[in-house]
C-alpha cells in the first residue's frame, strides 16, 4: 500500500500544561485506549456496512464529542454514503456437483443470468443440446480481457441459439472479488441461467481424469445496496482554510470482500495497524488541536470507511463533504502507523504535492526517526482522492509487515512510543505551516500500486519504504504463485521473466504483461545468494 535534521522543540500550548513525560504518557494511554477497542473482536473486524463498523464510528463519533469537536456530517458526526447498489446472491442459488452442495464462495451467478434452475448429465468438452453447458474460458480464442463481462455475455447468448439450458464458465482469468463486482452492473437477463466457477471449483470441473459431472443448479437474485459512514469532526477558527486530517478505520472483516492475505483463514482480521493506528492518531490530534495555539486555519478530522474497498469515504467526502477543495489548504493521511521501527523507519509520501514540503519537513523532522521521502501524491490510501482536487497532501505510513490483512494484525503489536512520535511530528507540521499562506500545488508522477488492473497476481506485499534497488517481499500471500514457487518474505525481487526489477512501478509493469496460465521465472536476492523460482499465474 504505501511507502536528516535537527530536532524541532515542540511548542504546544496542550503539551505545555503537564511536564512534557506526563503529557506523553497521557497520548500513549489515549492511543491504547483507542487501538484495544477499535482492533477488538467485539467489532469483527469493522467491514464497511457491518455492525462492527457502525460501532467504531459511533465511538469515533464520541471520542470527538469529548474533545469538543463540532460534528460536521450529514447526520452529527456521521456522514453516510453509498459502496454499492445492485444485487446479490439471494437464497435460492445452489450448485450441486455430483450431488456434492458447493459452498457459495467457490462460484458467482453472473449479472445477467436468468433466475432459473438447469441441470444435467455433463461430459468435459461435450455440449448437447437441451443440457448445460461447461465453457473453458481458458481455451476460448475470443476472450478479451479488457472486457469479459461482454465476452460471457456473448458466450451465454451463443450457448443458448445452440441448445443450451444453462452454462458454467470455468478457467476465467478473473478472480472471485472482480466478478462479484460485475452484480452491479445494469444488464439485460438472458433466457437460461449463468455461473461462473472459482479457481478450485475451476480445477474440478478440468481435472485430466474427470468423467463426467452432474450439475444441478439454480440462480436467485436479491436487491443489495451497502453503505459505509465517515466520522467528521471540526474545529472552527473562523478561518478561510481549512486542513483535512484524515485516517480510515475501517478493515476486513472475517476477509468476506476476498482481499484477505490469507484467505484460508475464516478469522476475524482486528486491523490494530491497519488502521485503527491511524485512527487513534487522529483522535489525538483532534484532542490536541482544540486546545492549542495554531488557529490560522480550521481543522477537519476525517476518519474514512470504505478505503478497503477502493478509497469510497474519501471520494465522497472530497465530494460531499461541504468544504470545497479550493478552501482545503492542505490534507495529511495516517494509514498504518503503528509499526514503527529503526530499520524500516517512517515513510512520508506526497512531498512533491506543494514546493513548502521540504522546508517545512527539513525542519520539522527528528533526525532520531529513519524517514523515506516519495514525491507522489497518489497511491492506495486515502489522500489520492484529495491530490485528485489539487490538495497538497502528506502520507504517513510506518510499513508493512508478515501480518498485512492477516488475522495477526492485533493490538499488542503496536509501538505505541512510536505512534507517539507521529503525533507529534503531525502537530509539529501543522504548527510549523501555521503562519504561512495557503500552500501552493504542485503535480507530481503517477504511483500506480493496485493489482486490480492486472489479470493475474504474483500474491506478494511489496515492502514500499525499500529503497535499494528491486522490491522486497514484506509478506507471501496463501495459496498463491509466490507461496507456492517458494518465494518468502525478506525475498528481494530484482527480475520477472525478462524484465528487470528496479523498483515497486517497474515490477508492476512487468507485472502487467502476463496473463492467467502464463509460466515464467521470478529471481530474487535471499540474503547473498540469488534463487530463480518457477511461477505458473
Amino acid at each position: 500500500m504505501k511507502k536528516t535534521y535537527l530536532l524541532c522543540p515542540l511548542v504546544c500550548l496542550t503539551l505545555a500544561a503537564y511536564p512534557q513525560k506526563k503529557a506523553d504518557r497521557k497520548i500513549i494511554s489515549n492511543l491504547q485506549l483507542h487501538v484495544n477497542y477499535l482492533a477488538s473482536d467485539k467489532l469483527e473486524g469493522r467491514r464497511t456496512g457491518t455492525p462492527g463498523e457502525e460501532m467504531a464510528a459511533a465511538y469515533i463519533a464520541e471520542q470527538m464529542k469529548a474533545a469538543g469537536l463540532s460534528p460536521r456530517g450529514s447526520n452529527g458526526y456521521l456522514q453516510v454514503f453509498t459502496v454499492r447498489e445492485g444485487k446479490e446472491a439471494g437464497p435460492k442459488t445452489r450448485l450441486l456437483v455430483n450431488q456434492q452442495p458447493q459452498a457459495a464462495d467457490r462460484f458467482v451467478p453472473l449479472p445477467f443470468s436468468a433466475e432459473k434452475a438447469a441441470k444435467g448429465e455433463v461430459l468435459p468438452g461435450v455440449n448437447d443440446l437441451d443440457n448445460v453447458w461447461l465453457v473453458d474460458v481458458k481455451a476460448a480464442e475470443d476472450m478479451n480481457p479488457h472486457a469479459p463481462l461482454e465476452f460471457y455475455i456473448k458466450k451465454t447468448k451463443e450457448a443458448k441459439q445452440n441448445g443450451a439450458t444453462g452454462v458454467i464458465f470455468f478457467n476465467g482469468p478473473e478472480n472471485t472479488r472482480d466478478v462479484t463486482r460485475w452484480l452491479d452492473e445494469k444488464t439485460a437477463p438472458l433466457p437460461i441461467p449463468a455461473l461462473w466457477a472459482g479457481p478450485e471449483l475451476s480445477k474440478a470441473l478440468s481435472a485430466d481424469d474427470a468423467n463426467g459431472f452432474m450439475v444441478d443448479f439454480e440462480v436467485d437474485f436479491k436487491p443489495s445496496k451497502r453503505t459505509g459512514t465517515n466520522v467528521v469532526g471540526y474545529i472552527d477558527n473562523g478561518a478561510p482554510t481549512t486542513i483535512v486530517l484524515g485516517a480510515h478505520y475501517d478493515h476486513l472483516g472475517y476477509g468476506e470482500d476476498h482481499n484477505s492475505m490469507a484467505p484460508s483463514e475464516k478469522a476475524i482480521h482486528n486491523g490494530a495497524d491497519d488502521n485503527a493506528s491511524g485512527t487513534a492518531a487522529l483522535l489525538e490530534l483532534g484532542r490536541l488541536l482544540k486546545s492549542s495555539s495554531p488557529k490560522k486555519n480550521n481543522y477537519a478530522l476525517v476518519a474514512f470507511s470504505g478505503e478497503e474497498l477502493g478509497l469510497f469515504g474519501s471520494k465522497y467526502f472530497v465530494e460531499n463533504g461541504g468544504i470545497a477543495a479550493k478552501d482545503m489548504n492542505y490534507m495529511v493521511n495516517m494509514d498504518m502507523v503503528g509499526r514503527l521501527t529503526e530499520d524500516k523507519g517512517l515513510q512520508i509520501g506526497g512531498i512533491g504535492t506543494s514546493p513548502a514540503w521540504g522546508p517545512v519537513l527539513k525542519s520539522t523532522v527528528p533526525s532520531a526517526i529513519k524517514v523515506s521521502y516519495d514525491s507522489s501524491g497518489t497511491g492506495p490510501s486515502d489522500h489520492t482522492s484529495f491530490y485528485r482536487k489539487d490538495v497538497p497532501v502528506l502520507f504517513f505510513f510506518t510499513g508493512t509487515h508478515s501480518d498485512y490483512h492477516k488475522p495477526g494484525d492485533d493490538a499488542g503489536k503496536i509501538n505505541y512510543d512510536g505512534s507517539l512520535k507521529i503525533v507529534k511530528l503531525v502537530y509539529d507540521i501543522i504548527e510549523k505551516t501555521n503562519g504561512q499562506e495557503r500552500l501552493a500545488f504542485t503535480k507530481t508522477r503517477e504511483r500506480q500500486m493496485s493489482s486490480a488492473r492486472f489479470s493475474v497476481t504474483l500474491g506478494i506485499m511489496p515492502d514500499y519504504t525499500f529503497s535499494q534497488g528491486g522490491v522486497r517481499v514484506e509478506a507471501v500471500s496463501d495459496g498463491k504463485p509466490a507461496q507456492k514457487a517458494g518465494i518468502a518474505p525478506g525475498d528481494v525481487i530484482f527480475q520477472l521473466g525478462s524484465k528487470l526489477v528496479s523498483d515497486v512501478e517497474s515490477y508492476m509493469g512487468a507485472l502487467s504483461a502476463f496473463k492467467a496460465g502464463d509460466s515464467t521465472t521470478v529471481k530474487v536476492k535471499r540474503g547473498k545468494e540469488e534463487k530463480v523460482f518457477d511461477i505458473h499465474f
